[in-house]
């Protein structure tokens, strides 16, 4: 039986971001799964992300990275609360002076993590196995 592949990302300007939210969407994680290196300007969330390629339903583990990060803020999200497990609905970008501007990563409950960038520089990269799951994600319509 082969593997299915490994998705790769990269995203260098909003068109290319869209196609990274896309798959992430629905994705699931851990506070404790996003980090922040101010001095190495870089931002990166480990999430478990719903397969929406896959024929069946699946989860595989993803990380999310980037780069040339000025700033983060938090808002309604519970830093201190590590295993506290957090949905990400979307991500978007509003541009700045040129080439930067904000990602934004809007999760369910309120709360949304926004990234000053100087410019797009995300990588997206599955980093396990796929694995199934029978909890497909339900949307409003």
């Amino acid at each position: 039986m082969t593997q299915p592949a490994r998705l790769r990302l990269l995203a260098e300007d909003a068109d290319d971001l869209n196609v990274i939210a896309a798959a992430l969407q629905d994705a699931v994680g851990k506070i404790g799964d996003i980090s922040y290196e101010p001095t190495a300007r870089r931002l990166t969330l480990a999430l478990n992300r719903y397969r929406w390629e896959a024929k069946r339903g699946e989860r595989v583990r993803a990380a999310l990275q980037l780069g040339s990060v000025l700033k983060v803020q938090a808002r309604k999200l519970r830093r201190g609360a590590k295993d506290a497990v957090i949905e990400l609905l979307s991500v978007s970008f509003e541009p700045g002076e040129a080439p930067g501007g904000v990602v934004t990563f809007a999760f369910a409950g309120g709360g949304d993590l926004r990234a000053e960038v100087e410019c797009l520089d995300v990588v997206l990269a599955d980093v396990s196995a796929p694995w199934s799951t029978s909890r497909r994600p339900q949307h409003e319509a």
